[in-house]
């Protein structure tokens, strides 16, 4: 007798997880989806605390279809998920973390989701646990968006529900020769792939788990895997999205998340030769990738920041670290009757300094917060036209305000 192909096989690499592991797979355990419709391929990547041999109780005893795999460690969550994705048979894969638990229906209505809509990629809204979690993309439920035109950028850890058959029509696999960040790597190419992306925002399929011991992936690793990250996901952006806006949006992903960080209140911490090393490996990121598509996205202080790393200038950065550190607010400086608003951050105006004057110009959504400021009317029409159809207006312009034409020359 054939056995019927389970709805989704749920990979969980594993790695010096206990005691979290426990309230993990209890978790899988208890799913409302059934014990017949899900498989379990649990990788244990050369645990010495008990892990593997829980993993080999647990799939003595449950009713679930449980593979366990033991190897010698690979260094990182990238070979456990590949390992565990290459013996799947479901017909979604949903990766888990062994320190996470899923809450008891999530499984159930992802995989609903994503058979009434047809998309290859669901979101289940997360809920963080002694740490923080995202929360921009979860403001309600989507049956199907895309990555342009919501906020799912922002959420680029492997816990989704993946169609299987979709990663294995792309040959999608993490990569291992990164140490941190190989999932935003991966789902980000999944997103810019998919045929539709849900998100489920009204339950909590999702709880990231804050461990006690501080060996959570994501607090880990040194700087400069951290560039490391941002480079392959900075060119994947750059292989798959033409440059345009749409490439811009995206890449304010990797430079807000990843590389501002680095240039953060650590940097006053750190002594010259990390500063001098950090600014060396930002250096080609922004001179590749960072414009004014990307820059006019972010909040002048972020903007500041990264523009100073752009014109490798440490010790303004470091003025300006001391300015937020010391929680002062930038004076506001109102221009053009009101309608243009510039925070004036250190080295504002500063001819010595040379920052141009437009990095502190505050876009609409961070200005509106400021008494005294108003949009003007035809900045609003333009700043949602196209490029093609403002440079139409700025024709017709001057059309209307030169001489007319077949007009004698005086």
């Amino acid at each position: 007798m054939t056995l019927a192909q389970p709805d989704v096989t749920v990979v969980i690499g594993a790695y010096e997880a206990m005691p979290y592991l426990v309230e993990c797979l209890a978790s899988v355990e208890g799913q409302s989806l059934g014990p017949g419709r899900v498989e379990v391929i649990a990788v244990d990547d050369g645990s010495r605390d008990g892990t593997g041999e829980y993993l080999e109780e647990f799939a003595a005893r449950t009713p679930l279809a449980v593979t366990v795999i033991r190897q010698e460690n690979s260094g990182g969550p990238s070979g456990p998920r590949n390992v565990g994705l290459d013996r799947a048979t479901g017909r979604y894969v949903f990766f888990l973390d062994a320190d996470d638990r899923l809450g008891p229906e999530a499984l159930e209505r992802m995989v609903a989701m994503a058979d009434r809509n047809g998309t290859d990629v669901v979101l289940g809204r997360v809920e963080g646990v002694n740490r923080s979690a995202p929360k921009s993309m979860w403001r309600r439920n989507e049956d199907r968006t895309d990555v342009f035109s919501s906020n799912i950028k922002f959420t680029l850890s492997a816990q989704k529900l993946f169609r299987r058959e979709f990663l294995e029509r792309h040959g999608m696999r993490f990569d291992q020769s990164l140490w941190t960040g190989e999932d935003a790597l991966f789902t980000m190419e999944a997103y810019l792939r998919a045929d539709g992306v849900s998100v489920v925002a009204d339950y909590t399929c999702y709880y990231l788990v804050g461990r006690d011991d501080g060996k959570h992936v994501t607090k880990s690793g040194s700087y400069t895997l951290r560039f490391d990250s941002a480079r392959a996901l900075m060119g994947l952006l750059e292989r798959m999205v033409p440059a345009g806006p749409k490439r811009d949006v995206l890449m304010v992903r990797p430079f807000l998340v990843t590389v501002l960080p680095q240039f953060g209140p650590v940097f006053l911490r750190q002594d010259e030769e990390i500063r001098r090393t950090k600014f060396e490996l930002a250096e080609p990121l922004m001179d590749a990738y960072w414009n004014e598509g990307v820059a006019q996205r972010l909040k002048v202080h972020e903007r500041l920041r990264l523009q100073l790393v752009a014109m490798r200038r440490p010790e303004l950065l470091v003025g300006v670290l001391e300015f937020m550190k010391a929680k002062r607010e930038p004076e506001p400086v109102l221009k053009k009757g009101g309608t243009q608003l510039y925070l004036a951050y250190p080295y504002y105006r500063s001819r010595e300094a040379g920052v141009p004057d437009r990095v502190y110009l505050a876009e609409p959504r961070e200005a509106k917060a400021y008494p005294g400021w108003r949009q003007a009317p035809a900045e609003t029409f333009l700043r949602g036209a196209t490029r093609k159809v403002r440079r139409r207006i700025r024709r017709l312009r001057k059309r209307m305000t030169g001489p007319p034409r077949g007009a004698a020359a005086a």
